[in-house]
């Protein structure tokens, strides 16, 4: 058999292997995906939604700029914003511990740290990283957009965080799009899951 003809014999098991392993992730997608259904059927039922915020909160808020737009903008040339039904979407560590609950609703998005678990705002990284090089950083992004005309200042991302005492209760963020979801979903995990293994140590 020439070398070509040995080449082509092996390309013919790889695509073979290929398309078997293929078929079998498919598989293994739509399992996990019915299970993550499950899971957030589950959660919404046995209440990991709380039922308030605490009466007197402390908040850290951050408005949208008051002044006119440059020109005439469009309400946003950011990608299209989220649907309208509400997704939970538990985050969980390595270890498979439920750091948080992020609930997901039109373009809004809250985050619900598990109160088993002592998320200070002073533990690193989570100023130091989650609010000033991630939701400042996306605040600075929009006001350029502001600032050139290419989004409306309402349409600006904006967040709270809504503490008891030091403890993190809640982090409630405004106009997120497809793109910051995925940014943020990561980021929060991240930063929560640091902030965990740094009060396990």
């Amino acid at each position: 058999m020439s070398h070509d003809a040995e080449r082509i014999v092996k390309l013919v098991e790889l695509k073979k292997k290929l398309g078997e392993r293929i078929a079998g992730l498919d598989t293994e997608l739509k399992e996990q995906q019915a299970l993550l259904d499950t899971i957030n059927s589950i959660l919404l039922e046995k209440g990991f939604k709380r039922a308030e915020i605490p009466k007197t909160p402390i908040e850290v808020h951050v408005e949208p700029p008051r002044e006119e737009p440059v020109a005439e903008a469009e309400p946003s040339r950011a990608q299209p914003a989220l649907a309208e039904t509400e997704n939970v979407i538990p985050l969980k560590s390595a270890a498979g511990e439920i750091l948080a609950i992020l609930h997901v609703q039109g373009d809004s998005l809250r985050v619900l740290p598990n109160e088993e678990k002592d998320f200070n705002i002073n533990t690193p990284p989570f100023t130091q990283f989650l609010v000033e090089r991630v939701l400042a950083k996306m605040q600075e992004r929009d006001n350029e957009l502001i600032r050139t005309g290419q989004l409306s200042p309402e349409r600006m991302f904006s967040y709270n965080i809504v503490r008891e005492g030091d403890t993190i209760r809640e982090i409630v963020m405004n106009h997120v799009d497809a793109d910051r979801l995925r940014e943020l979903r990561s980021s929060v995990r991240w930063t929560l899951e640091k902030m965990d293994e740094k009060t396990k140590t």
